[in-house]
């Protein structure tokens, strides 16, 4: 579980997303490369996750993909 720590809130409910979806977080990243046409691959995916990184455009690409709520993206 200590893992799971390192998440940000809203990289918790993306993961749970991920699980309840049967999705990998793989898929979310060549999804979201798909969508924003931006490159996105697991390390800066798991950047976003953790709050290091803040990509506004990624996070709303996630939450559009994952149908997230805005108000679940605080990082």
């Amino acid at each position: 579980m200590d893992n799971l720590s390192k998440f940000s809130d809203f990289g918790l409910c993306v993961k749970v997303k991920l699980l309840q979806n049967q999705k990998s977080q793989k898929w979310l990243s060549e999804e979201v490369t798909s969508k924003t046409g931006l490159y996105v691959d697991s390390g800066y995916m798991h950047k976003i996750l953790t709050g290091k990184r803040n990509a506004p455009k990624i996070v709303d690409a996630i939450c559009e993909i994952l149908s997230i709520e805005k108000g679940n993206k605080t990082n």
